[in-house]
């Protein structure tokens, strides 16, 4: 069987308003914190092979500024103009749609979608630290990484172990 991991991230900090919502910029502020949770990854370690990132440009700009930080490689990155709307059913119908040649996923999308798909697949058996503090919230430039042993599309409620968590706010 495959160990996966998966590391799923709330976009950084983004300006209040844009001419739409889809059309909102990071902060000063939001790629600072994209880029240390860009290096927080790459420390745990995370090195994808796949991603797949909400088409919004304040996600696209987090995608950029992660993995600028962390060393990877920008083309990895699928825009989903279906992740900007979906909520956890329709981002965990996503990430099961994952080829299996990917062993390691990348989504970066928005609450509460990606705060609620975190808590669906905690199976509750992963480091206790990571777990406390991902019931504390999923705030800007949060990431969650989880550890799942089979493929993509059979991943399911309460079925990754949470590996790690990194709080965007520092």
């Amino acid at each position: 069987m495959t160990t996966r991991t998966l590391a799923i991230v709330r976009h950084a900090k983004a300006e209040a308003s844009a001419p739409t919502d889809y059309e909102r910029q990071l902060t000063d502020d939001g790629h600072a914190a994209a880029s240390r949770t860009g290096v927080w990854l790459a420390s745990v370690p995370v090195t994808p092979d796949g991603a797949l990132v909400s088409a919004a440009t304040r996600t696209q700009q987090t995608w950029e500024d992660v993995a600028l930080a962390a060393g990877w490689d920008l083309e990895l990155a699928e825009p989903s103009e279906a992740l900007y709307a979906v909520g956890v059913d329709g981002a965990l119908d996503l990430v099961k749609a994952t080829d299996d040649v990917v062993t390691t996923l990348v989504v970066v999308g928005h609450n509460p979608t990606v705060s609620q798909l975190a808590q669906l697949l905690d199976d509750g058996e992963g480091d206790v630290a990571a777990g406390n503090d991902l019931a504390l919230g999923f705030a800007t430039s949060a990431a969650a990484v989880f550890r799942y042993e089979g493929a993509w599309a059979e991943l399911d409620e309460a079925s990754a172990t949470l590996a790690a968590f990194h709080d965007g706010r520092g």
